[in-house]
């Protein structure tokens, strides 16, 4: 089985009022940062949150009433299982879930609220596929896979779709890959219509189960390691979207959570968007290394949902990151005005002091001293750099946290 171009079309003329056309925009922020004409593919914005439900949607609707009757069940970290439910809710079918066990809660709580029965089993994605798939086998409920399947691959392709549309001239497509599902759908779409395309898939650089895969010419199972863009972190790839990335992809490169954390700070502050860990990884990618100077590139971002928590760490890893707030610690004497001196030489550079913490406790903190740690407010990295270079020269002891 495989999935043509004529698929893609079929699984638009199905979407109806349900799937949205997402926008392409103009970036000038990220054009200035990279080098390139960058064109943001805000599928973020799409129902749910992302990319995810047009597949799933699509999967729904073509089942028989017979296998809506049984219900549906599927297996995923978030989004997949938002579209899903949400699909379901619409088909008014039954809906079980499986999700690992360290889902995001705000993902958890928004399956739930669409009304799907949701189980949490298994440490990722791939052990919470195997009790999805074992639910299947003892209910007679239809599985519905979260890349491999041509119905799924067929209605992400639409997106490829859009990108002609909307973008003629593209040059080249930034693609996030997981099972690779979104990819396959948006290789068939673009590359059947123009094949001088370039398109690149995007991988976690501790889950590079695609890239392993195709480098020894057959399905890969990797052991993966930690990133914080839980949506692409596939142990396996499909075998139908291996068969078709292998055929067309142009290149897959892979991206490290310090540069997916810099690009989501950059895309709330600059862009006033809020894109999850796996969809800022496209961007990401081309932020950290300028690859396509002059030409029009589309990164495309596949997913919004975020924990609130998590959300809360990257505005503050962004910051330091950037070099725009640090954090040190000073030992001062324990006696009225030893702190003021330090405030005042600090002020005297226009640094915002944020937050005072005291400790005269601590085993390491000597009797008659006091220690104060200190998160400073720059404009920047050189200004950053500045301060330090200036408190060495005020001969402050002091220790760089962050």
């Amino acid at each position: 089985m495989t999935v043509t171009y004529d698929d893609i079309l079929k699984a638009r003329e199905s979407q109806g009022d349900v799937i949205r056309k997402t926008p392409l925009i103009y970036s000038e922020t990220f054009s200035k940062l990279s080098g390139s004409k960058i064109y943001l593919k805000n599928e973020f914005e799409q129902k749910t949150g992302s990319f995810k439900l047009r597949g799933a949607y699509y999967k729904i609707k073509s089942l028989t009433e017979k296998e809506k009757k049984i219900g549906v069940v599927a297996a995923s970290a978030g989004n997949h299982a938002q579209g899903v439910a949400y699909a379901a809710s619409l088909e008014k079918i039954p809906c079980t879930i499986v999700m690992p066990i360290n889902a995001s809660p705000a993902k958890v709580s928004a399956t739930r609220n669409y009304g799907a029965n949701v189980i949490l089993y298994g440490k990722n994605y791939d052990e919470s596929s195997l009790k999805a798939q074992k639910i299947s086998k003892e209910t007679g409920s239809t599985l519905i896979h979260a890349f491999d399947d041509s119905h799924i691959i067929s209605a992400q392709g639409v997106i490829g779709l859009e990108i002609i549309e909307q973008l003629p001239d593209v040059d080249e497509v930034f693609v996030p890959i997981g099972g690779g599902g979104l990819l396959s759908g948006i290789l068939v779409a673009i590359k059947s219509k123009n094949p001088n395309v370039k398109i690149i898939g995007v991988e976690s650089s501790a889950f590079p189960a695609m890239k392993k895969s195709l480098d020894s010419g057959r399905l890969e199972t990797i052991s993966g390691g930690y990133t914080i863009a839980d949506g692409i972190s596939v142990k396996t790839p499909g075998s139908l979207t291996f068969e078709i990335v292998k055929k067309y992809v142009d290149e897959i490169v892979l991206v490290d959570d310090s540069e997916i954390i810099k690009t989501m700070f950059l895309l709330m502050e600059r862009s006033k968007s809020v894109v999850e860990p796996a969809g800022a990884a496209g961007l990401a990618y081309i932020l950290s290394n300028n690859p396509s100077p002059g030409k029009k590139v589309v990164p495309i971002l596949c997913g919004g949902n975020i924990d609130m928590y998590l959300l809360g760490q990257i505005v503050a890893k962004g910051l330091s990151m950037m070099g725009r707030m640090v954090k040190i610690m000073i030992k001062l004497k324990d006696k009225p005005g030893a702190l003021k001196e330090v405030v005042d030489e600090i002020s005297s550079l226009s640094v915002n002091i944020v937050e005072v913490i005291h400790d005269r406790i601590s085993t390491q903190i000597e009797a008659g001293t006091v220690g104060v740690t200190l998160n400073l407010e720059t404009e920047d990295k050189t200004q950053a750099d500045k301060l330090i270079q200036h408190l060495n020269e005020k001969n402050v002891e002091f220790k760089i946290l962050t």
